[in-house]
């Protein structure tokens, strides 16, 4: 696993591990089964806090990329290829749409619409 922080960014340094951890679980290079470094490993690897680290190993949780099994440790969970490139376009919808200046409500209706017209 390969983590950069940039202290400089205005993205908050969870969200940067977060989004990196979810961009190598669906580009593959995170496969199914593969242990995370303990929250506080990777927070000293990073010169983070160690609740940083575990903020956003609670957000890949609540979001379905990774398992905490206790003290055995964090684990990228399996997902089928077609749930993780869904999730990937559903987020680059999410960009492209607040680029735009769509609100969520309207974003929301544009899916529903689209999946209605299939």
């Amino acid at each position: 696993m390969n983590l950069t922080v940039d202290a400089t960014s205005s993205t908050p340094p969870f969200e940067q591990v977060r989004s990196q951890v979810i961009a190598q679980v669906e580009a593959g290079e995170l496969v199914a089964g593969t242990r995370l470094p303990p929250v506080r490993a990777l927070a000293t690897e990073l010169g983070l806090a160690a609740n940083t680290v575990a903020r956003a190993y609670k957000e890949l949780e609540e979001a379905g990329y990774v398992e905490t099994r206790g003290r055995a440790g964090t684990f990228v969970k399996g997902a089928d290829a077609a749930s993780v490139r869904a999730a990937g376009a559903a987020r680059a919808y999410v960009e492209a749409a607040r680029r735009l200046g769509v609100s969520a409500e309207d974003a929301i209706e544009l899916v529903r619409a689209a999946l209605r017209d299939r």
